[in-house]
Order: C-alpha cells, then sequence, then structure tokens
C-alpha cells in the first residue's frame, strides 16, 4: 500500500533508531562537554569530538550537527560587544578652532596627532592613547590605560616630546575629548610653544592631509 518493501521499510526504521541513538550519545557528550567550557561554538566542538565519534562509529557532517544542536537549543548565541564610547565632548572647558583644514605637512614634526583608542582585554577593554606625526606616520608616543583619564593622553604626549627634543612649529591636532581640552594637556602644550587645534565634529580623522 504505502509502495516500498518490508525490506526497505525495517531497513528505514533500523537507521532511523541507530541516528536517534547516535545523536542521543552526542548530546549526552556535548552537554559534558559544556560543564566546563559553556562557550564553545559547534565548530569547535564538532572538531573535539571527532575522537569520540571515530570510537563510536559515529558520522556526521557540520550541517547536520549544526542542525541537531539548533533543535535542543544548544548553539551558543554570540555575544555583542558593546563598543566603548572614547570621546566626550560636551564638556565645560575651552575648545579650541581647527587650524589645519587644508594644512599639508611637508616634513615631520609640523603636525601630529592624537586620538585614543580600545583594545579588547578578555571581557572589558583597555584604551590606547596615541600621538601619530601626520607626515610620517609615526608613532612618536603612546600609552595604555585602563580608564579613559586623561593621564593615558598626558604620558603619551610626554613620551612624543620626550622622543622629539627639538621642535620647530608644531601643530597638536586632536578631538574635542575633554582629556585633550583638560588644564594640565593644554598646559604642556603651551609649555612647548605648541599650537592647539581641534577638529569640529569630534573626530580628528576629519582634517583633509593627502590632496584629492
Amino acid at each position: 500500500m504505502l509502495g516500498y518493501s518490508r525490506q526497505a521499510y525495517y531497513q528505514q526504521k533500523k537507521q532511523t533508531e541507530k541516528e536517534s541513538l547516535q545523536n542521543g550519545i552526542l548530546i549526552n557528550e556535548v552537554l559534558k562537554i559544556r560543564k566546563t567550557q559553556k562557550r564553545l561554538g559547534c565548530r569547535k566542538l564538532i572538531y573535539k569530538l571527532e575522537p569520540f565519534m571515530a570510537q563510536h562509529q559515529i558520522v556526521i557532517g557540520r550541517d547536520a550537527f549544526f542542525n541537531l544542536l539548533s533543535e535542543r537549543n544548544l548553539l551558543v548565541r554570540k555575544r555583542r560587544r558593546r563598543k566603548p564610547i572614547t570621546t566626550f565632548s560636551d564638556h565645560w572647558m575651552r575648545k579650541y578652532p581647527n587650524l589645519i583644514e587644508g594644512f599639508y605637512p611637508t616634513a615631520p614634526n609640523q603636525l601630529w596627532v592624537s586620538d585614543i583608542t580600545y583594545i579588547v582585554v578578555g571581557d572589558g577593554f583597555a584604551y590606547l592613547s596615541l600621538v601619530t606625526d601626520a607626515y610620517s606616520r609615526k608613532i612618536a608616543g603612546f600609552y595604555l590605560s585602563k580608564d579613559l583619564s586623561a593621564e593615558g593622553c598626558i604620558r603619551a604626549l610626554e613620551m612624543a616630546l620626550d622622543n622629539n627634543p627639538i621642535l620647530g612649529r608644531l601643530i597638536h591636532h586632536s578631538d574635542r575629548g575633554s582629556q585633550y581640552c583638560c588644564s594640565d594637556y593644554v598646559k604642556i602644550l603651551n609649555d612647548n610653544f605648541i599650537k592647539i587645534s581641534m577638529t569640529q565634529n569630534g573626530d580628528p580623522r576629519e582634517m583633509r592631509l593627502q590632496k584629492e
């Protein structure tokens, strides 16, 4: 009545029972691994399970394994890491005009650009303060901090000044973040007769250093 033989029916039934048993064995092993490695993903799991599957003569493709975990809600969801904000420009401190629009450095130590970037460290972040020479693209100073206080920027600037003791007419360009507007940072620039320039939209890459 169904259009296939008794032998084919029992073969299919046996295959289904075998797959069900294999899947149960796999799931139990996955749960055992997940007790100590809770965020181990599908690809790493199937690689880790290869010796186990060979021992139990289990053959399963990556897509089938993925579907098996999905059916049992065992897939690991990717954590969306929140991008940290490194610039706070809504403050009362003085903000300086942009002095470098249309300016093209022709030698080192004519224009320094300062910025802060973040580095992923474990489940958190560290903050890298950089002072870069716009002409040579050389990093003149840097400092890695645990937080976004002005100290990291000041340390990076101090390193840049130590590495370049003889300066001519130099412009320091940055965003309008509180780290660059604070009195300690501005004082160092003024004491070294460095002109202060700041972007008008909060991004130091606003400057146009290359001719179109």
